[in-house]
């Protein structure tokens, strides 16, 4: 009884690990309840479509891939992200996203990670409005 308690445990903590997608409309109701949103592309993509409203730009590959996730990780830690924290990270296309947020979730521990699915792109195909970054 003790092993199937415990293979089941594991795998309910294995379906549910890494980083999980978001309709826009769920995105939409996270965001109204106050959920983070982190926008981890790079200043120029910033700059060249804007951001959704309410966004933190924390950049977390720069152009040539590379990345800081000490200093990634003190900018999350200074907004008040815990790992028991909801928080929406958004990039171009979610591909960068998937990346990050199942290594958050799987190697790191954070609980509920989240991403728009689609990023970005997906967030324009819907004429969604976005900010000019400032």
């Amino acid at each position: 009884m003790k092993k199937l308690l415990l293979l089941l445990t594991f795998l309910s903590l294995t379906l549910f690990a890494g980083v999980k997608d978001l309709d826009i409309n769920t995105f939409e109701k996270l965001k109204k309840q106050g959920v983070p949103i982190i926008d981890i592309r790079t200043p120029q993509e910033w700059r060249e479509t804007g951001i959704i409203d309410g966004s933190h730009t924390i950049m977390f590959f720069d152009p040539s891939g590379r990345y800081d996730l000490r200093s990634f990780l003190s900018r999350l830690s200074k907004l008040g992200i815990e790992k028991d924290t909801p928080f929406v990270l958004v990039c171009r296309s979610a591909s960068r996203t998937k990346m990050l947020g199942d290594f958050l979730s799987d190697k790191l521990g954070y609980k509920k990670v989240y991403e728009l699915k689609g990023g970005i792109l997906n967030w324009k195909r819907q004429s969604k409005p976005l900010k000019p970054l400032k």
